[in-house]
């Protein structure tokens, strides 16, 4: 007991009625879970981590941490078109986090947990000399053989961006109080990214590659061409932006540099995709229908490498995205 705040097994007990009473999760009193197979389904399973100071600003409020620990990483899962089931939880405590620190950060659990639908199967608790790092091990069901991956793009496809492009980058600027946001709408972006589940069935439907927008859009959309063993042009000038988006870029003295920096910088947790040509019409007509700006943005070909063009001018760009 450090500064009021539990041992690991008085706070593995007080996160219970988080399982939701679920059997797989074992009422938390095992070392493990143990899923049940879902015949017809695939399960998907991806990890993401924050480190306080790199990920999340220092001093963040613990239970926006928490929520955003949940969001990032099931926008993984938003990406491969499958349903949110459950995640395993680790945190690595600094001494100083008491009791009230860690009930809100269970709050924050609590919260985005019944949102999506997630239920807490397990996890582990350690103590650190440095500083708060938390990861979820997050996990979904897909139909069998439907997972949405990176590496299926086609030749010829277009790259569909859906979301914002932007506002995560501007939003951590404003946090800083080096951007205005009166209304708050930028910094709530950046703490509390949407996973975009409601595109599931557009994505099902229609895209033959998919990625969550996490790193960078320039980094992610060529993440797919490389998986799928293509090339990519991504046109700058037709990324959707939002209002805020837009009067920044209108502010800058160098348009093309400024459109360059809202597609590298990441944290947008939009996604981008890969839909035939064909389709494209109708795939944005799916995604408009459910109030999510989108565009197309770009062509998959056989040619290698990344390409940036703004009209029919190529473009360099100093950075293609985060790098850890």
């Amino acid at each position: 007991m450090t500064n009021g705040a539990p041992d690991e097994f008085e706070w593995i007990a007080s996160l219970r009625p988080l399982t939701k009473g679920d059997p797989a999760a074992l009422a938390l009193l095992d070392d493990a879970a143990v899923l049940p197979s879902r015949p017809g389904f695939d399960l998907v399973i991806s990890k993401d981590a924050l480190v306080e100071g790199v990920h999340v600003l220092p001093g963040e409020a613990p239970d926006i941490i928490a929520r955003r620990l949940l969001r990032t990483s099931l926008s993984d899962l938003a990406a491969k078109a499958a349903e949110p089931y459950g995640y395993f939880l680790m945190i690595a405590w600094p001494a100083d986090r008491d009791r009230a620190y860690r009930d809100r950060f269970a709050a924050g659990l609590a919260h985005d947990g019944e949102a999506f639908g997630v239920i807490l199967l397990g996890g582990d608790t350690v103590s650190t000399v440095g500083p708060l790092v938390v990861s979820a091990t997050v996990l979904g069901w897909t139909p069998s053989g439907r997972t949405v991956l990176r590496s299926g793009a086609r030749a010829g496809d277009r790259l569909l961006v859906c979301g914002p492009i932007g506002d995560g980058w501007l939003g951590l600027e404003a946090a800083l109080g080096r951007l205005d946001d009166p209304l708050g709408a930028l910094v709530d972006h950046y703490q509390l990214p949407l996973p975009l589940f409601r595109l599931r069935e557009a994505l099902m439907r229609y895209a033959h590659a998919a990625a969550d927008v996490s790193d960078g859009l320039l980094a992610d959309a060529g993440h797919i061409a490389e998986a799928s063993g293509l090339g990519l042009t991504v046109q700058l000038d037709r990324l959707p932006l939002s209002a805020s988006g837009r009067q920044w870029c209108a502010g800058q003295p160098d348009r093309i540099a400024a459109l360059a920096a809202l597609a590298s910088a990441g944290d947008d947790y939009a996604i981008v995709c890969a839909v035939d040509a064909a389709e494209e019409d109708a795939f944005l007509a799916a995604v408009a229908a459910l109030g999510i700006p989108a565009a197309a943005a770009g062509r998959f070909d056989t040619s290698p490498g990344l390409r940036i063009a703004v009209g029919d001018q190529a473009v360099g760009a100093h950075r293609l995205g985060w790098r850890h």
